[in-house]
C-alpha cells in the first residue's frame, strides 16, 4: 500500500512542476472569500487581438464559474484582466571540452566556440479580482511564458496559463 502511495505522490509532484509557465498570486490576507458570488469581468487593459481574447475571457469564465462564482450585473468582484509582452534574447554558447590535436585524444590543437541568439517574445495574462464595495485589489494572478509568436502553441497556451493562474484562487484551496 506504501509502495502505491508513493508511486501516486511522485507521479503528482512530476505532473505538476512540468509547466512551461511561471505562475504566482498574491492576496489581501483581510479579504474574506466565502463572500463573493458573482463577478464582471472589465478587459479595459486587454491588448490582445480578438482570438486571443476570446480565449482569455472564455477560459477565464470557465474557471471562474467552476469556483462557484456567476457573472451579473452588480458584482461582488471585478475581474480585471491584462496581457502583455517582452521580448527576450538567449545567448548559448558550446564550450569544447578536452584537448584535440596530435598524439590521439590528448596533445594541443584549437578548439572553437560557438556562440548564437535567439529572439521570441514571451507573453503574460495578469487577472485582479477587485472587491467591488471597496473598490481595492484582494487577489491578483500572474502568469508568464507564453509562445506569442507561435499562433498553434498560443492555441493550446492560452487556456491552460489561464486555468494555471485560476487554480490558486481562492488562497488556501489548492485543487
Amino acid at each position: 500500500m506504501k509502495k502505491y502511495i508513493f508511486i501516486l505522490l511522485a507521479a503528482s509532484l512530476g505532473l505538476s512542476s512540468c509547466s512551461p509557465f511561471q505562475v504566482r498570486s498574491d492576496y489581501a490576507q483581510t479579504a474574506n472569500f466565502t463572500t463573493y458570488n458573482t463577478y464582471k469581468i472589465r478587459i479595459d487593459d486587454l491588448k490582445l487581438n480578438d482570438i486571443d481574447k476570446d480565449r482569455v475571457l472564455n477560459e477565464l469564465s470557465k474557471q471562474l464559474q467552476m469556483k462557484g462564482l456567476q457573472p451579473g450585473e452588480n458584482p461582488d468582484l471585478i475581474v480585471n484582466v491584462k496581457a502583455n509582452h517582452k521580448k527576450i534574447t538567449d545567448i548559448n554558447s558550446t564550450n569544447p571540452y578536452g584537448m584535440w590535436g596530435w598524439g590521439g585524444g590528448f596533445g594541443w590543437g584549437i578548439g572553437m566556440n560557438r556562440t548564437w541568439t535567439s529572439n521570441y517574445n514571451e507573453g503574460a495574462i495578469i487577472v485582479d479580482l477587485v472587491d467591488s464595495r471597496s473598490q481595492k485589489l484582494v487577489w491578483q494572478g500572474i502568469g508568464s511564458g507564453i509562445s506569442v509568436d507561435r499562433p498553434k502553441a498560443k492555441q493550446k497556451q492560452i487556456p491552460q496559463i489561464v486555468a494555471e493562474i485560476m487554480a490558486n484562487y481562492p488562497p488556501g484551496m489548492k485543487k
